[in-house]
């Protein structure tokens, strides 16, 4: 199976090009981005060394799904997906924070939360909660998004404070932050699924605030099953889920958590194959639809073929 790990494109207009952990971002005339979901995957800040085929096609599709299902809530970047594995949107200038939302406490939160802290993000968390125990409301833990490296927490009154969001942006963020979830969650349900937190990202066009980049896929999100939360909530087993969280698992088993002097461990064409076939099924559950594989030899030819064309149309 092919995966597109690197591109390199010169389309019409083209300005500059922004490669990220997991998408490539082309400026169109400062006007558009042409937004390519790579096959590449990363955990803990790294890009891991092996693309995982069909991924890219995935993540796309899943997050220009949500996109159009939002577009009541708040306006959003998306203009056409001229591709499987493209977007191509408005250029908004992004905010310097991710806004984080958390209806259960677990993962990060859940690791900080046991080693004793009962405060994130300036948010207080009540005493004797236990691992994936739902929060009474969700919480929005927010996160400086960084040029390189780690994002780092960050509070509301430190964000304002620093000026990176105005205090008008960010309480309309916030707000839009709260109804994404709501309406995430209730989809979610409809499919069995319990979303357990996410992130948005929002950036700013003539005044105007947009919801940017991707929503809820399970790069950016955490999924439970509904069916048996409960009792394995009860028993403090592990929940299943559908999000990236294997990946990480499987890592750290392997002694590998992103800091220095760690080595990736061997990703085999059977263990990449495998997390194919695992993001195949997160598809299929957060859509509620048969993923569709979209075969083809070079990734890159056809791209370029379809975003050109769509580029010189417009």
């Amino acid at each position: 199976m092919k995966a597109l790990v690197r591109t390199d494109f010169n389309f019409p207009g083209q300005k500059s090009v922004y490669h990220g952990k997991v998408r490539d971002v082309y400026n169109i005339n400062d006007d558009l981005l042409v937004m390519v979901a790579t096959d590449r995957i990363s955990a803990f800040d790294v890009i891991l060394p092996k693309g995982i085929p069909f991924k890219g096609q995935m993540l796309n599709q899943i997050a220009s799904k949500f996109l159009d299902a939002t577009a009541d809530i708040v306006p959003n970047w998306k203009i056409a997906t001229p591709d499987p594995m493209v977007t191509v949107g408005l250029k908004c200038e992004g905010f310097r924070v991710e806004m984080i939302i958390r209806g259960y406490l677990t993962g990060s939160a859940w690791r900080e939360y046991k080693a004793g802290c009962r405060s994130l993000c300036g948010v207080t968390l009540p005493e004797g909660m236990k691992e994936n125990q739902k929060f009474p409301t969700p919480i929005i833990t927010p996160t400086t998004k960084a040029e390189a490296g780690h994002d780092e927490n960050i509070s509301k009154e430190e964000i304002i404070a620093q000026g990176l969001v105005s205090k008008e942006d960010y309480e309309l963020m916030e707000q839009y932050t709260y109804a994404l979830f709501e309406r995430g969650t209730k989809i979610a349900a409809e499919k069995g699924l319990i979303l357990v937190d996410t992130k948005y990202e929002f950036g700013k066009k003539d005044g105007k605030v947009y919801l940017i980049d991707e929503i809820h896929t399970p790069d950016s999100s955490r999924y439970f099953y509904a069916d048996g939360y409960e009792e394995k909530f009860e028993k403090g087993e592990p929940q299943k889920q559908l999000s990236k969280e294997f990946v990480r698992q499987w890592l750290i088993e392997h002694d590998f958590m992103g800091k220095p002097g760690q080595q990736v461990p061997e990703m085999t064409e059977e263990y990449v194959n495998s997390v194919s076939e695992r993001y195949i099924e997160l598809y299929e559950h957060i859509v509620g639809e048969r993923f569709e594989k979209v075969e083809c030899n070079d990734l890159a030819a056809r791209i370029e073929k379809n975003v050109t064309e769509f580029l010189k149309s417009r």
